[in-house]
């Protein structure tokens, strides 16, 4: 069987840092609109002790994936492989090194939005930190996700995300879970953790740059 790609139907990033002020949080923030996806901590800006966290929702439509292996365009269960692919956006910002990003599949429905502003956070609107949709709020600040993960080790923080999640999709395909997308973040060591890991970038669904 050929390679076949399948591009994202819907992205965004969701944060809690602070903006300018470093008094009032982003959390009503919403970016679904910018070519870039952010990843990141950062530690003890506001305070000593503040932690300031951004993660990525993404979802890819299925029903694609389905109709082709219907179609025999990709091969049965067992003899197919789905990989999980973000490219690298370079940026003249500082870029983490030694860190590893976890990729979950989220558990409830959610809104991309029509945000742009990665910056000031002056786009408000759901999806963000706090609400999957308009009027509805996660049962979890910063998304609601299921405990399966799937991990990926950066050593120079430059790499693309490349993961398997076969395993998933399967289960999306037959109805064991249900399909709403994946949350990719840190791995909650270094979300808790004292370092800062400030800022991964990927380039969005929307981006001419993608690969």
């Amino acid at each position: 069987m050929s390679v076949r790609r399948y591009f994202a139907s819907k992205d965004t990033t969701i944060t809690n840092a602070f903006k300018s002020n470093l008094q009032t949080r982003a959390t009503n923030a919403n970016m679904g609109e910018s070519d870039i996806l952010e990843v990141f901590n950062i530690y003890g800006q506001a305070s000593t002790s503040s932690v300031e966290l951004a993660r990525i929702l993404i979802q890819f439509p299925t029903q694609e994936i389905s109709s082709d292996r219907n179609n025999k365009k990709i091969g049965i269960s067992g003899s197919s492989q789905f990989i999980l692919k973000l490219s690298n956006a370079p940026h003249s910002d500082s870029t983490p090194k030694k860190f590893n990003i976890t990729v979950s599949p989220i558990s409830s429905s959610w809104l991309e939005g029509s945000g742009l502003d990665m910056e000031t956070y002056m786009d408000i609107g759901a999806t963000n930190w706090i609400s999957s949709s308009t009027g509805t709020l996660w049962n979890n600040e910063g998304g609601d996700y299921l405990s399966q993960s799937y991990t990926q080790y950066f050593e120079n923080g430059t790499e693309d995300l490349e993961i398997d999640i076969t395993s998933l999709v399967e289960m999306w395909l037959t109805g064991s879970i249900q399909n709403n997308g994946l949350i990719v973040k840190l791995d909650s060591a270094e979300e808790t953790g004292i370092d800062s890991y400030y800022t991964k970038k990927f380039f969005a669904r929307g981006s001419e740059d993608r690969k």
